[in-house]
């Protein structure tokens, strides 16, 4: 039976000036967590781009600002929800990197946590451990160099909870939030929630919160890129990717660590390649 989850993001004209929308009817809920939680995808999320879900709009209760929410499914390669081709806005795809939205960045530094619980492999300490050194990557980029350590403080500083942490569909609730759950879109692996400021003068946009789901049903997990499982460091360096600001690549940019589609033992987006750092550099 073909499951039905979702995640965020894209850029409303300029990701998708010229693609047509597509309504998703009949979407249904998903256990999210052990304890059996469950979140309800809106029935009203609207697929904008391959893999990419509009949320919809809503105030944001921090700051009373109008903001969208995008949804973004990575899925595992041979799983294309559709056919096309992920397009990115025309300023990045030529390098092989995009945006959510031109502009759209972080503008402030917010805390995040994590509940690392996970019934397919992985440890506690090793998730958080690893999440922490993906997102120093990402930071590490800013300025065009890797390895320097001189960047931009994007994400700011994590940590670990054993609460019930949910991934918020319908409006952002103040709090960057990762866990492990069951995503129930078929052969969907992760999936990033953005909210932020998309459309408008690019120097009003910004994003707002960002939310990660990883599978715990559907995929084992390795930390050392075993044959037959998920690399979380190779999945979740991409999903930060989406959390900082970038989009989807076009799909012939198949080395970028931004690059939609993932696979079993697959390890080469541990590390940023040319487009991802060069898109980062210049969106910060």
């Amino acid at each position: 039976m073909i499951k039905k989850i979702f995640a965020l993001f894209s850029v409303l004209g300029l990701l998708l000036a010229a693609s047509p929308a597509w309504a998703v009817p009949n979407l249904v809920s998903a256990t999210v967590n052990p304890s059996g939680q469950i979140v309800n995808i809106p029935s009203t999320a609207v697929e904008v781009a391959d893999d990419v879900f509009s949320l919809g709009t809503t105030v944001d209760p921090q700051t009373g600002k109008v903001v969208e929410g995008y949804a973004i499914i990575n899925p595992k390669r041979g799983y294309q929800h559709r056919p096309g081709h992920s397009k990115g806005p025309g300023n990045g795809r030529s390098t092989c990197f995009a945006y959510l939205a031109k502009d759209a960045k972080w503008k402030t530094v917010e805390p995040w946590s994590v509940n690392s619980s996970n019934t397919r492999g992985l440890t506690e300490n090793f998730v958080f451990n690893n999440l922490t050194s993906n997102i120093l990557k990402w930071e590490d980029a800013t300025d065009g160099n890797v390895g320097n350590s001189s960047g931009v403080d994007i994400l700011g500083l994590g940590t670990t909870t054993s609460a019930t942490l949910v991934a918020d569909t319908s409006a952002p609730d103040g709090q960057n939030e990762v866990y492990f759950a069951d995503v129930s879109t078929s052969g969907a692996i992760a999936v990033t929630i953005v909210w932020g400021i998309f459309g408008g003068p690019p120097w009003a946009r910004e994003l707002v919160e960002w939310d990660q789901v990883y599978d715990d049903v559907d995929f084992n997990w390795s930390s050392t890129g075993e044959a037959g499982k998920m690399d979380f460091e190779n999945i979740a360096n991409h999903e930060l990717g989406h959390s900082v600001g970038m989009g989807h690549p076009d799909d012939s940019c198949t080395e970028e660590t931004m690059y939609r589609f993932a696979d079993f033992g697959e390890t080469k987006k541990r590390d940023l390649n040319t487009g991802d750092i060069a898109g980062v550099d210049k969106l910060y």
